[in-house]
């Protein structure tokens, strides 16, 4: 089963032309599931809504519950922002769940929740976006704690692990992706692992998803890191949904353009025992 996890920089830059290279870009990926961050939706199109048409998947969608501070950002207030779960099985569940953050500082995050009807066993798959300020690790640490308690209410009886990606915009050793993880500080939720699919890397693989060889990255002079994550339950019966292999993906210009701002991660699960 092969997982990504990918921010799509929502409508900034040139976006028309980095909507051809995102399709292109995932179709030469053959993902069975994505989780999406920053999905624009307007004028009655949804960015992935035309992806799984594209790519002949199912999706899910999640909308930001205020996206006023994004909208201000571009000058048009009448494009919506949010989550999205492409996925080539039903999603014959979701949820959404508003990220908390302070009143000064929140531009509606959220978590999407959408479980999958894989074949033999449902697959409980979300995706999330925390916040973006440099300073908010405390901010990101209340958000990761949420998340969790998500993962925990609708992880459901099924024996394949829960998959929890996303842009978490937060160093691998910070204090919110350990307490999401709960292996290297005491869990969210009592008893909940999440285990880092990059634990499972090639030690010398590119790992860095915020990259300044990126040219939207690197006029802000901030350093290269990983923050882009799938983070993926303890295996199940006979090691189902343990990782086998992980990536980096998407890091490079298609066709001369630069798809997102960020590099996408790819993880191959075991989908049988």
């Amino acid at each position: 089963m092969r997982i990504v996890t990918w921010n799509l920089w929502w409508r900034f830059g040139p976006w028309q032309t980095r909507q051809k290279a995102i399709v292109t870009a995932l179709r030469e990926l053959r993902p069975d599931v994505v989780g999406l961050q920053e999905v624009w939706a307007a004028d009655g199109e949804n960015l992935a809504e035309w992806l799984a048409g594209e790519l002949g998947l199912h999706w899910a969608w999640g909308a930001s519950p205020a996206p006023e501070r994004w909208q201000r950002r571009i000058g048009d207030p009448t494009v919506g922002i949010g989550n999205a779960v492409l996925s080539r099985w039903p999603v014959v569940a979701q949820d959404v769940l508003p990220l908390p953050a302070p009143a000064d500082t929140d531009d509606g995050r959220l978590a999407l929740y959408a479980r999958l009807a894989a074949p033999g066993h449902e697959v409980p798959f979300f995706t999330a976006h925390f916040s973006s300020v440099l300073h908010g690790s405390a901010i990101r640490c209340g958000q990761a704690a949420a998340l969790a308690g998500f993962v925990a209410r609708h992880r459901g009886d099924t024996p394949f692990p829960p998959v929890v990606t996303g842009d978490l915009n937060a160093w691998p050793d910070s204090d919110e992706v350990r307490l999401l993880g709960g292996y290297r500080t005491a869990p969210a939720v009592p008893g909940q692992v999440l285990l880092d699919a990059w634990e499972y890397a090639d030690p010398a693989a590119p790992s860095v998803t915020w990259d300044a060889a990126n040219p939207y990255v690197a006029p802000t002079r901030e350093p290269g890191v990983r923050i882009d994550y799938i983070h993926v339950g303890p295996p199940g019966p006979g090691g189902l949904g343990h990782v086998r292999s992980v990536r980096r993906a998407c890091d490079g210009p298609v066709d001369g353009v630069w798809p997102s701002d960020h590099a996408a991660v790819v993880a191959d699960l075991a989908d049988t025992t």
